[in-house]
């Protein structure tokens, strides 16, 4: 709407401004001529004709004029004193004249007359109106007139149609943008029909496999035993990933409301951590656990905090070398908590540090993917940090590990890894 009232708003300035350096150049070019037409009138009385006092000059149309001498007109003084007088105010068009004769009723055409070099203009030879008022006059017209006029306004004819190439790419734009609106509106509710359509057969797998893991023939046979443990956690796995993709449906919705409550993250961490950590020791690796922040006591959606916790360790676990090695730490810092995790994984390369944090976003590994995702974990990390006003902040080195930290809550630092620095006087580990 504002986007459509400033294309109109801007042409119709635009429009008021050529109109009114039309109406400016026209003024112009009707007083150059009085102006010339004066002079040959007076031109005419030195050489003895009698003017009227009254009625000298006509405009009948927008470029015809008649001029009343009240006497004989000689025609060859005629063009020679137009030609002249023209010039001289500066119009150099080509002109047509002639003159009324009184004893047949009509204008007698004198001859078209260029004062441009350059003026090729074949005119079509007609007579001149007559105008009944006067008995001895002589009439001018400019054929030209108009693109004399707008020969002057090359300038803002040239800016005009520059700015209208502008609003008609701007209305292109808006129109594009709408578009691709329009398309990931579609996008996204197809994914939110089509995640919401998965959940009945998920649910329906999950019953069947549970049935199938408790039923006695099949504890007994140790290769479908197996098998239904993978219909398990594949369903699990899936479960979770469409769940992820709700919850983010529902963060970028206007519906999205956070549920805080007060609650202690040192006891909140400490329920999360073990069922994590038997997960990192089956793979060979450790899980220290540092919870050294003088006050845990923070407000915050269980639900969500859980999710990022579960996600960033499972990060950590994903892109590990070989064994996971992590580290999950609070600590304070000034009037402010810090969460940390830390691992000594693979890395971030530089250059996509500023982009793991986008929607979708995987570093490129060619065709091959070691990790398998959706490129939603830190996208959905950084939006429910931002709603509950957190801050995020992450350091990584390829081949070194990467740091992820959530300053809770928000501090005026533009870092929270290098506010840490600053206050403990070394580096993150």
């Amino acid at each position: 709407m504002v986007g459509a009232l400033a294309i109109i708003s801007i042409i119709g300035v635009q429009t008021y401004w050529v109109y009114n350096t039309w109406n400016v150049k026209e003024q112009e070019f009707h007083e150059q001529v009085v102006v010339a037409l004066l002079n040959v009138a007076k031109s005419f009385e030195k050489m003895g004709n009698q003017l009227p006092n009254y009625d000298l000059i006509t405009q009948v149309t927008t470029n015809y004029y008649v001029v009343n001498i009240n006497d004989v007109i000689d025609a060859n003084n005629l063009q020679f004193f137009l030609r002249q007088e023209l010039e001289a105010v500066g119009l150099t068009e080509g002109f047509e004249y002639g003159i009324y004769d009184c004893a047949t009723n009509k204008m007698v055409y004198g001859d078209y007359i260029s004062n441009s070099v350059g003026d090729t203009t074949s005119v079509v030879v007609t007579d001149l109106p007559v105008y009944d008022k006067f008995l001895y006059y002589f009439g001018v017209r400019f054929p030209n007139r108009t693109n004399q006029i707008l020969n002057s306004m090359g300038l803002t004819i040239t800016l005009s149609a520059l700015l209208l190439l502008t609003v008609l790419f701007f209305i292109y734009s808006i129109f594009v943008i709408l578009r691709q609106k329009q398309l990931s509106e579609m996008q996204k509710d197809f994914i939110n029909n089509m995640t919401h359509e998965f959940k009945t057969p998920i649910s329906t797998i999950k019953i069947s496999a549970d049935v199938f893991l408790n039923d006695s023939h099949i504890q007994s046979d140790s290769r479908l035993l197996q098998y239904a443990k993978i219909v398990r956690d594949q369903n699990q796995r899936l479960n979770t990933q469409v769940e992820k993709v709700l919850q983010l449906a529902k963060i970028e919705g206007d519906n999205f409301r956070l549920k805080p409550e007060e609650l202690n993250l040192h006891d909140f961490l400490e329920r999360i951590v073990p069922s994590i950590r038997m997960e990192v020791e089956e793979r060979g690796g450790n899980l220290d656990c540092t919870l050294e922040a003088s006050h845990a006591n923070i407000k915050a959606d269980k639900l969500h905090l859980s999710n990022i916790i579960h996600n960033l360790l499972d990060n950590a676990i994903k892109y590990c070398k070989d064994a996971p090695r992590i580290q999950l730490s609070t600590q304070t810092v000034g009037k402010n908590l810090l969460l940390k995790v830390a691992d000594q994984g693979i890395g971030i390369a530089p250059e996509y540090q500023h982009k793991v944090f986008d929607k979708f976003f995987r570093i490129p590994t060619g065709n091959v993917h070691n990790v398998k995702g959706f490129g939603l974990g830190l996208f959905y990390i950084r939006s429910i940090c931002k709603e509950h006003g957190w801050k995020v902040d992450l350091e990584s080195e390829p081949g070194g590990g990467t740091t992820i930290a959530i300053l809770i809550p928000e501090q005026k630092e533009s870092s929270i890894l290098k506010s840490l620095e600053d206050t403990e006087k070394q580096p993150l580990s």
